[in-house]
């Protein structure tokens, strides 16, 4: 038998490095692209329309918005506003989605025009020359302002994040500096050097908090350009004297039925590659504190990218060998792993919102996580609901079967009971 594999939703005509999900219009958001080398292979940012068919969730390009000679490493999503982080620069982008009912003569049905997408489903008509209704969907990408944002000898904006309220929107690249911008104008509001050298991500939490992550081995909290505190994961964890360890990736994340709480997750791998890889490792963080609060090992396959589902509950891993991993963020237990779903590194996670339209695409599934990488590939990795029993069903179980027992020793011994 062969080994099995998860379902390809998409596959680009280049390779894929940045994913996100618009929960409102039910949008998949994949983009990537060969670069400024003429090898032929196009740059672009593809819409694809969420939907389910037949019980199972498909995704259809809706809109190819082309990035000339430019390839998008990294996104970030606000609404109808995409970040995107092209070589040195940072690009916004607008995309509106307008739906209109239009008649349309039956009689036309067969003319070999192409108009604009129709809604799968349309009922057709019933005789010629009768009028359709007809589900036109216009799909529009505008580019808004673009700035540079790293400025470092082979320049690279490497992370790209909105605050809460998306006002403000925070990048990162090679030459270790953060920067600030105000939204959508890209005025720079702010600028500090946060690392000695490459910023491998950053975080920024709803109380104006900013984490960031480099290649110093260094995990830094900030509140503006001011250090907070600095991250030590090996505290109450694994020490290793001949392993020097670096964060990968960091990520903040909602307390599940706690509104006010949150959680910082970080993920640590081993900052040089050897012959036996030691593991790596999963830790959440106390959000206000920073202090550890439980660390992992999520294998020996180096992480490649880390994310945090919408409500908290959920953790989705890649990998550089290919592989798609989810983990339950309370405890840190893995709950679901596809081995080399990829077979090239995974770039980017990303779950199935929960709001929005999020629920009613996600059907009977506990949650769904999306994975991109530079086969091209978009897939699907959906974790089925774990049916639990409630408690007060088995203390409920426990007290029948002790007045059963009771009854039947009754019967059995009626001298002695």
């Amino acid at each position: 038998m062969g080994r099995r594999r998860a379902p390809e939703l998409y596959r680009a005509p280049f390779p894929l490095y940045a994913l996100q999900v618009d929960p409102s219009a039910g949008l998949l958001i994949a983009a990537g692209g060969g670069g400024a080398a003429k090898t032929g292979i196009k740059n672009g940012v593809h819409f694809l329309q969420l939907e389910q068919i037949n019980g199972r969730l498909s995704a259809s390009l809706l809109h190819s918005h082309d990035t000339e000679t430019r390839a998008t490493m990294n996104l970030a999503l606000a609404g109808n506003i995409l970040a995107a982080g092209q070589d040195a620069h940072c690009q916004l982008l607008r995309f509106q989605i307008h739906q209109q009912k239009s008649k349309n003569k039956a009689g036309k049905a067969g003319s070999k025009e192409q108009g604009p997408r129709q809604r799968k489903g349309a009922a057709p008509a019933e005789k010629s020359g009768a009028e359709t209704h007809q589900e036109e969907i216009e799909f529009s990408v505008e580019n808004l302002q673009a700035v540079q944002t790293d400025f470092s000898t082979d320049p690279l904006q490497k992370v790209v994040c909105f605050n809460h309220d998306s006002t403000l929107l925070a990048t990162g690249g090679t030459d270790g500096y953060v920067r600030v911008w105000k939204v959508p104008t890209l005025e720079k509001v702010l600028e500090f050097r946060a690392h000695e050298g490459e910023i491998e991500d950053l975080a920024l939490g709803p109380d104006g908090k900013l984490v960031t992550v480099g290649w110093d081995l260094k995990a830094s909290v900030w509140q503006k350009d001011q250090l907070v505190t600095q991250l030590h994961w090996q505290e109450n964890g694994p020490t290793f004297s001949n392993t020097p360890y670096r964060y990968q990736a960091c990520r903040f994340g909602q307390v599940p039925d706690q509104p006010a709480g949150l959680r910082l997750f970080t993920v640590q791998i081993p900052h040089k590659r050897l012959r036996q890889p030691p593991p790596c490792y999963l830790t959440a963080w106390d959000g206000s504190t920073f202090l550890p609060l439980r660390t992992k090992s999520c294998g020996h396959e180096v992480i490649s990218c880390l994310s945090v589902s919408e409500s908290g509950t959920f953790l989705g891993l890649g990998t550089v060998t290919g592989s798609v991993a989810i983990y339950i963020a309370f405890s840190l237990q893995r709950l679901y792993y596809m081995k080399e779903a990829h077979g090239i590194v995974v770039t980017d996670v990303a779950f199935l919102p929960e709001k929005g339209r999020g629920p009613e695409l996600l059907g009977s599934q506990e949650t769904a996580l999306f994975s991109v990488a530079v086969d091209s590939r978009c897939q699907l990795h959906l974790l089925p609901s774990r049916r639990s029993v409630p408690i007060w069903l088995l203390l409920l179980l426990c007290v029948g079967l002790i007045v059963v027992t009771i009854l039947l020793l009754q019967r059995a011994f009626p001298a002695f009971l």
